[in-house]
């Protein structure tokens, strides 16, 4: 027998079923409700609205819990490797050796882009932000591969996720290298896909480079701390955009447009701003005093999250990486270290932080790791887009194959003027 919510409006009484996932909370099917009561439910940011069925990542975040899966995300950072994360996101099982060796190998072979592209770039000005230029050139990408763009089409739809999983690093590191005037590398077939991208963006023609292996792997496990984060904003509208037949190109550059926003995708940024305003530990206890303030416009950044309530699984893994990348780049005694995990020693055992549950999130530790690494401010959004580019592209591709999948079309409470006669200018 199906477990069913009564719902009782004025002199109506309608029965819902009420839906069951693997783990989480229960779902109410409201798909009738307008049909069945001619009313709609009210929801801005869709905090407590399922939007689709998935089966690719769930969070709980009253416990800390990230499960990709059905697997830990601590278990896939520490013991496997990004593309590892992509082959499991994308077909539901970690893969085989065998499958390993052929997933990787065609990744590999997809990473050059076409050469054509590289005079996009020159068209956009020197001082442009990189994400800028990221949504601009990864939209273009469907100017380019037209056997790929069929989204009726199983085997387009593969061709176009390895694509998009390959080209990515490419994309992102040729970003990086137009942004600091310097001349594009090729990625060489012969290093791992973290090696590949470090050396496409920090390599020049004077001098050869070695990868250090300790920052490829710690640039390889924030691939992973990032590759998807169940139904966020970037993933929700991948997945809008999708559901009205875009090609995978357009879908994945609208995400890149979402992931864009100060409270998405630029958090990490923002944190290490606030780091760097702090200075030094002992203005600790005068900033937690401004963010308890509500008249102060001061904000705490990198504690905290939307689903989270409790210390973010990620945030663990960011910062045994932050230590190792600073120890390997000698920057070990960085102050900005120093503030951070005084500020988070001193919000950990603050009541005021305690209470609404403000705990650190990854961003509190990417920003002073990715800096390490050597990359500016302006690309630690692209970072993350490069990262989250498997995630968008197993949520698109897990919507388009879903029966019960139409478009999106959410419907509104409307408080604006009630009909009216139009009225000529001369009589207004």
């Amino acid at each position: 027998m199906t477990d069913k919510s009564t719902l009782t409006l004025g002199e109506k009484t309608v029965d819902f079923a009420v839906r069951h996932g693997t783990i989480g909370p229960d779902v109410i099917d409201i798909g009738a409700l307008y049909k069945n009561t001619g009313a709609f439910t009210y929801d801005p940011g869709f905090t407590s609205t399922a939007s689709c069925e998935s089966k690719i990542t769930y969070i709980d975040g009253d416990i800390g819990m990230l499960l990709h899966r059905g697997y830990p995300i601590e278990q896939l950072a520490e013991q496997g490797d990004f593309l590892e994360t992509c082959y499991l996101l994308l077909y539901g099982e970690l893969p085989t050796a065998a499958q390993k060796k052929d997933f990787d190998n065609r990744v590999t072979r997809h990473t050059m882009v076409h050469e054509q592209m590289t005079k996009f770039f020159t068209g956009f000005r020197r001082d442009a932000h990189p994400m800028a230029v990221m949504v601009g050139t990864v939209g273009a990408m469907a100017a380019f591969y037209h056997d790929s763009t069929d989204i009726a089409d199983p085997h387009q739809r593969m061709v176009a996720s390895m694509r998009l999983i390959a080209k990515m690093p490419t994309i992102a590191a040729m970003t990086y290298k137009y942004h600091v005037g310097q001349p594009f590398v090729y990625p060489k077939n012969d290093l791992d896909y973290a090696a590949n991208f470090l050396r496409m963006c920090f390599a020049v023609p004077c001098e050869e480079y070695q990868v250090n292996p300790v920052l490829a792997r710690a640039m390889d496990r924030i691939f992973i701390l990032h590759a998807d984060h169940e139904q966020n904003a970037s993933t929700s509208t991948v997945r809008l955009a999708g559901s009205s037949g875009a090609n995978p190109f357009a879908c994945i550059a609208a995400g890149i447009a979402c992931l864009w926003g100060p409270a998405h995708g630029g958090a990490n940024e923002a944190c290490l701003n606030m780091l760097e305003e702090i200075g030094t530990p002992d203005r600790i206890p005068e900033y937690i005093a401004k963010a308890k303030d509500k008249n102060d416009p001061f904000r705490l950044m990198g504690f905290g999250h939307r689903v989270y309530k409790n210390y973010d699984p990620r945030a663990k893994i960011m910062q045994k990486t932050m230590y190792e990348v600073l120890e390997a780049t000698g920057h070990a005694d960085d102050p900005l270290m120093q503030v951070a995990l005084e500020l988070e020693k001193h919000a950990l055992s603050d009541d005021y932080f305690i209470e609404k549950k403000l705990y650190p999130n990854v961003d509190f530790y990417s920003g002073i790791t990715l800096r390490a690494l050597g990359f500016p401010t302006t690309m630690f959004t692209v970072l993350f887009a490069l990262a989250r580019t498997v995630g968008w592209i197993a949520q698109w591709k897990e919507m388009v194959e879903d029966p019960q999948q139409r478009i999106g079309r959410p419907r509104q409470l409307y408080t604006g003027a009630e009909k009216r006669d139009y009225v000529d200018i001369s009589g207004r």
